[in-house]
């Protein structure tokens, strides 16, 4: 192997590999990317890593990736010699022991520094602080110990810090509020002191996580915590905060997940926090809370609460989360409450009257008990009024909807589909199912949208949709043939679309085959410009060019269907998010993922490592690396039969470029930066015409 001098890239990832390392491969001196993760390398020997010190001579390696294998020994010194290019070391799920090199500062152009899951010692080197292009440091589940180093501040550029299950001791320093790009910031199980500084908990940028539980962090929730008006998970259990919860908390309306359990927080639920419109699991057992529980967290989307543990009293609430035993906890020291529902089995609250033997009423009351009910029966058939008005005015979208197609039936599609059959499934997604349909005996293919009634939002998906389908007419907008709205043979409400049929299924099946498809599935540079073109024609279509803005929310491979052609028709997909902004990012990690190969949930996405930062951290110089090889290897055949003139090879390297750096301008993490569709449109037009050139 390392006689294959000329070699740039060694990719062995992803197989079943064993045995150690080769210690010549720093013969390869031209080597950018090293990548043996998702092997059986190493035999947790003390020598498994001397491979590493040969790769000194690789001046030009970016890419050191060996997690997930069995690799044994300790981390040598000489990994802070690799070439000063260095981008990437992901050494995670080994049993690597030792401590992290001090003259890690040398490696100024590390991007992502990942060694969780090993048995690492010492402590975090001071001189880490000299990583300024550092964006992501994941240490979690060793045995680092001592502080953590307030170089650290120097890092502006870091989104996400991972070093939980750890023996970090001390405080944290507040100089990592310096960090107001971080959006993930992991602390947990460790042996961290003192009070939680309030640059930290302030860091606005947090979006996904923070977690600093199992500690012993001590005073106060710094009121700064209502700056995180963005993160979606909190956690701060386990540690020995005093105090009442920040009424500030109520400002994080994104919040999902808040749990705050065993500390020693004392005072009411602060009302603040029915604005947590998003919450679905809170936890606040095992402190010292008092007073009543409040009713408005019955009025939230909560799917776990545990008040256990605490000194709430009064009544129970009995709406919402509190309906459903098995959602909540209120068990423990509070021993005043009552009421709530029956399986608490809690004593009645009792009724009580201000004076012995007085009536409930005074009587200047009773002609308001007597007016009362009938003020309220005429509300009552207002109501009903109004929402049968309503229900006509919301079924009127469909019913024109009928009208304007080929009337179909519940039996029709039934038959059609023999049954719904799982053999006819060919896509499923939140609100529906689609079926491969056959109508007039066979002699028209469809395919059945049939709407799942029973998730919350379907309607209002079927009635967005009849709304969108009367006014739509585009070459690469699915084909609507029909609409049902009836009931089915036990009475219960049907509705479904039919669709014309597209033969050549959806984007996704060409771009990740199974077995049974990997025969001729391959699509071609040009034919995947194409349908590029094609959905951004599409999109530009329902945001610029309808009686209203339409957005599609749901924009993926396999809602893009291809047809004899090779065209691509969207397929409708109406969510509850309406931002023409969304759309473009979609579009744009759907481009990635159409020249890449790669899905963007794939397991090297993780953390914060996403797709958009694999392209744009490889733009421009290594496209050639992470564009889906079955492209290249295509166009490279083409190029050697066909376009022999120079400079053929920097023509396709450009067309290349441009593509992924406009999926990457598409899925900016701020909407204002993303393209219009219009711009796209244009952009990909001329892509191909200097291409074709």
């Amino acid at each position: 192997m390392a006689n294959a001098s000329g070699l740039l890239e060694l990719s062995m990832s992803g197989n079943n590999f064993a045995g150690p390392i080769p210690m010549n491969l720093g013969n390869l001196r031209d080597l950018e990317s090293l990548e043996l993760n998702e092997n059986r390398f190493g035999s947790n020997k003390p020598d498994d890593l001397s491979f590493i010190a040969s790769l000194t001579n690789c001046t030009n390696l970016r890419n050191l990736i060996f997690f997930e294998n069995q690799f044994g020994g300790v981390l040598p010194g000489s990994i802070a010699n690799l070439s000063s290019k260095l981008e990437i070391l992901w050494l995670g799920l080994n049993k690597i022991s030792g401590s992290i090199p001090q003259e890690i500062g040398n490696l100024n152009n590390l991007y992502l520094i990942s060694i969780v899951d090993n048995m690492i010692s010492g402590s975090i080197p001071e001189s880490i602080g000299k990583l300024s292009k550092l964006h992501g440091l994941g240490i979690r589940m060793n045995n680092i110990s001592e502080k953590i180093p307030p170089s650290i501040g120097n890092i502006t550029r870091l989104s996400f810090v991972s070093a939980a299950a750890n023996m970090l001791e001390g405080s944290i320093p507040a100089e990592l509020g310096n960090c107001t790009n971080l959006q993930e910031l992991y602390l947990g199980s460790n042996r961290l002191t003192g009070v939680i500084p309030e640059q930290v908990i302030g860091i606005s940028s947090l979006t996904i996580g923070l977690n600093l539980d199992l500690n012993e962090f001590s005073g106060s929730l710094p009121s700064q915590v209502g700056n995180l008006k963005n993160l979606r998970e909190l956690s701060i259990s386990g540690n020995k905060l005093t105090g009442e919860i920040p009424s500030a908390l109520g400002s994080c309306q994104v919040l999902e997940y808040l749990d705050l359990h065993g500390n020693f927080l004392d005072g009411t639920i602060p009302s603040s926090l029915d604005q947590l419109k998003g919450i679905q699991q809170l936890d606040l057992s095992q402190n010292n809370l008092s007073g009543q529980i409040p009713e408005f967290l019955g009025k939230l989307p909560l799917m776990r609460l545990n008040l256990s543990h605490n000194m709430f009293e009064g009544e129970v609430p009995k709406v919402g989360v509190f309906n459903n035993i098995s959602a909540f906890s209120v068990v423990g020291k509070n021993m005043k409450l009552c009421g709530g529902i029956q399986p608490l089995h809690l004593t009645a609250c009792p009724i009580k009257f201000s004076k012995k033997n007085k009536r409930p009423f005074p009587d200047k009351m009773i002609p308001l008990l007597i007016i009362l009910p009938i003020v309220l029966l005429l509300a009552c058939l207002f109501l009903i009024f109004y929402r049968l008005k309503r229900s006509q005015q919301r079924t009127s979208s469909a019913s024109l909807l009928e009208n304007e197609y080929p009337k179909i039936t519940y039996a029709e599609l039934l038959h059609a589909t023999n049954e719904f059959s799982p053999s006819n499934l060919i896509g499923e997604g939140r609100y529906g199912s689609v079926y491969k349909g056959s109508l007039n005996s066979g002699e028209h293919i469809v395919a059945v949208k049939v709407l799942k009634l029973q998730e919350r939002g379907a309607n209002k998906s079927f009635m967005a949709e009849c709304d969108v389908l009367r006014i739509l007419r585009h070459r690469n907008l699915i084909k609507i043939i029909t609409v049902c709205s009836s009931l089915d043979f036990k009475g219960k409400d049907f509705k479904a679309f039919v669709f014309e049929f597209m033969p050549n299924r959806s984007l996704d099946s060409w771009l990740h085959p199974t077995q049974a498809e990997e025969q001729g599935s391959n699509l071609n540079l040009v034919q995947r410009l194409s349908i590029a073109i094609d959905v951004a024609s599409a999109l530009d279509y329902i945001h610029h060019h309808c009686e209203t803005i339409i957005c599609h929310c749901d924009l993926k491979p396999s809602n893009v269907l291809l047809d004899d052609d090779l065209c691509a028709h969207v397929e409708y997909g109406m969510g509850e998010e309406v931002s023409t902004e969304a759309d473009m990012y979609s579009y744009g990690i759907m481009l990635l993922e159409m020249f890449t190969g790669k899905r963007p949930t794939d397991n090297i996405f993780i953390d914060n490592f996403s797709l958009h930062n694999y392209v744009k951290f490889a733009l421009p110089n290594r496209v050639m690396e992470i564009v889906d090889s079955t492209i290249l290897l295509e166009e490279m055949e083409g190029l050697n039969k066909n376009r022999r003139g120079k400079g053929e090879f920097a023509k396709l390297k450009s067309c290349l470029e441009s593509i992924l750096q406009l999926g990457v301008i598409c899925s900016a993490e701020l909407p204002h930066e993303r393209m219009d569709s219009g711009n796209v449109v244009k952009e990909l037009h001329r892509i191909t015409k200097a291409y074709n050139e």
